[in-house]
């Protein structure tokens, strides 16, 4: 995609020719965006969402500079712009980091109060070295008549400034222990979903290189899954998005019970889950969803608000397993083929990769 100022060649030259105000311009480019961005939606068949318009808005306007990137490059490349690629986009939103922010802010902010910690401990024992070689001196220059209320007087002072920095450090360590509990509420926060509450990509990605390792050194198999929701996009456009979020958490708690212990399941964005099979192979493991995806077209959901039925909901999945190729990541590639290829030929089925 050409990202250009949106100006024809005899726009610019009315442009010259007749002075246009600060506003009018700013109105112009306004509309030319809106007009953008409605094509943008049109032309890839895209919802008209709050989330979605923030993210075409955000690349199309270069005002995330990231997005725009990456929007060009699916471009050039040749690849389809759908809603699975543009909730993937979405995550790269500044919104998205901002639980990363945060998490640096409480780490610089520990880091400081571990150095005026680490600062009041050196202050304290230099001055407690200090007033020990005073007194020392003093208790020298006992046999002067005035060396005893000296040495009261520098003793006094001595245990006032030692109360200080007790006090000092005192608070010092209550704000540690506040950072301490702060950073890893938010480390945990980082990690979960907001809506489903179940782990993220971002835990997902981090749960993805430890098992790997893991099931290498024991020799044991290791599968993973992407599961889809089927037709997500109507649900939402029937039912609305306050619904289609209900699905999705109805559909977070059933892969969570039924997969078992052993599975990591988490929310890898937008209509998509993955799963971690621990010690299973491929074909376990799709045995096993292959269950979990039976009980799940079984049920009837209903619409809570409206009373309507949403009808049966299915998720399309493909699987593959990590451990038979050397490269983690590519399992990732070959679970994502299978689970397109489950939506192309009819989809609520399993697939292998």
């Amino acid at each position: 995609m050409r990202f250009s100022s949106g100006f024809s060649r005899s726009a610019r030259a009315r442009a010259v020719a007749v002075p246009v105000s600060d506003h009018g311009r700013a109105e112009e480019a306004r509309l030319q965006l809106l007009e953008r961005i409605g094509e943008f939606v049109t032309r890839h068949d895209l919802a008209v969402t709050a989330p979605n318009m923030a993210t075409i808005c955000g690349a199309l306007s270069g005002s995330q500079p990231e997005l725009a990137g990456a929007l060009v490059q699916r471009e050039a490349s040749g690849e389809p712009i759908d809603q699975r690629w543009l909730d993937m986009l979405a995550r790269m939103d500044p919104d998205g980091h901002s639980r990363l922010a945060a998490l640096e802010t409480l780490s610089d902010k520990l880091e400081y109060a571990l150095t005026h910690f680490a600062e009041t401990a050196r202050e304290a024992q230099t001055e407690t070295s200090d007033h020990r070689g005073a007194i020392g001196e003093q208790i020298a220059a006992l046999a002067g008549p005035e060396g005893l209320a000296q040495v009261l007087e520098l003793s006094r002072a001595m245990m006032l400034r030692i109360e200080q920095i007790e006090a000092a450090m005192a608070r010092s360590e209550a704000e540690l222990e506040r950072l301490r509990d702060s950073l890893a509420k938010a480390r945990i926060e980082a990690d979960v979903d907001h809506l489903t509450r179940l782990p993220n990509r971002r835990a997902f990605e981090r749960r993805l290189v430890s098992a790997a390792m893991q099931a290498r050194e024991r020799g044991e198999p290791l599968a993973l899954a992407f599961c889809d929701v089927d037709h997500f996009k109507q649900i939402n456009d029937r039912h609305g998005h306050a619904a289609g979020d209900r699905v999705l958490c109805a559909l977070a708690a059933s892969l969570s019970e039924a997969a078992g212990e052993s599975c990591f399941v988490a929310r890898h964005g937008g209509e998509e889950f993955v799963l971690l099979f621990a010690g299973l192979d491929k074909e376990a493991a799709k045995v096993r969803l292959d269950a979990i995806r039976r009980a799940q077209a079984a049920r009837q959901l209903m619409n809570r608000d409206t009373g309507q039925p949403f009808g049966r909901i299915t998720f399309s999945a493909g699987v593959a397993e990590v451990t038979e190729d050397a490269d983690t990541r590519s399992a990732l590639a070959r679970a994502d083929a299978a689970l397109y290829r489950a939506k192309l030929e009819g989809r609520n089925r399993v697939e292998l990769g």
